[in-house]
């Protein structure tokens, strides 16, 4: 254990890491969503994509628990609940397919699915009327799929709740819980088929890296929902715009020396 550590204090860009996953708790914190799209733009730039899906997963289980028991009261719990049915069932096919992709490809994918989501939602995008258990499943469908393939499970649950009349409170808290039952799923799929298996140095690497890098997570998430007001509609969603399309463009294969 103690040579793990060494070579994942050693790890190239880990100062960088910790500073985006500082900023990737923040916008979990504040908006209840936006983790994932901030943070795996960045970890592409270092790490595999199996290493990036892992990290995220084993920090993100406890970066939110802070603020876990208000969204719980919050929320409702009913519609997060079929949302995650959904999820749960796309999500090892959407696994699947990104254990057969190339690193770069990993990459395109995750940045344009952090920059798609603002800006179809800056496009005035509405949902008409309430959003029904079809919508419910269907969501959870198509997020579990992109969450598999991407490390991203949150984009169409925070375009169906960012596009409908939903409180912004209950909004925070529904995607928050919901991402939290997504990362449980995915450290029961990624340990059943082996990939968690703390067998040999390279397998343990990330587990320990993802275990480091929760510190700044959950920091990150502190201080976010310390910033956090209800009442700050506009705030709300321009916060998690500018944020999503910075890191987005940063994210590009294209800007790589």
């Amino acid at each position: 254990m103690p040579d793990i550590l060494s070579e994942v204090l050693a790890f190239d860009g880990l100062a960088s890491l910790c500073a985006g996953v500082f900023l990737a708790g923040a916008v979990r914190g504040f908006s209840g969503f936006g983790a994932a799209l901030v943070y795996m733009p960045i970890a592409g730039q270092f790490m595999p994509p199996v290493w990036a899906l892992i990290t995220l997963v084993v920090m993100e289980v406890f970066g939110p628990i802070p603020n876990l028991p208000s969204a719980w009261r919050t929320a409702d719990l009913g519609q997060v609940g079929r949302i995650a049915l959904g999820g749960a069932v796309a999500l090892p096919i959407g696994l699947a397919v990104l254990l057969a992709v190339e690193p770069e490809v990993f990459r395109y994918a995750v940045s344009a699915i952090a920059l798609m989501v603002p800006f179809l939602l800056m496009s005035g995008m509405r949902l008409k009327g309430a959003i029904t258990q079809p919508m419910q499943y269907g969501t959870g469908l198509i997020s579990g799929f992109i969450g598999g393939v991407a490390g991203l499970p949150g984009p169409p649950v925070i375009l169906l709740y960012m596009a409908s009349t939903t409180a912004a409170a209950v909004t925070r808290a529904n995607i928050m819980l919901y991402l939290v039952a997504v990362d449980l799923l995915l450290i029961g799929i990624l340990s059943l088929i082996g990939i968690l298996s703390l067998k040999g140095e390279m397998a343990l690497m990330p587990l320990v890296l993802g275990l480091l890098l929760a510190i700044p997570n959950l920091l990150g998430n502190l201080a976010g929902a310390a910033m956090f007001h209800p009442d700050r509609q506009m705030l709300y969603r321009v916060f998690g715009y500018v944020v999503m399309i910075t890191v987005g463009l940063s994210g590009l294969p294209l800007w790589d020396g």
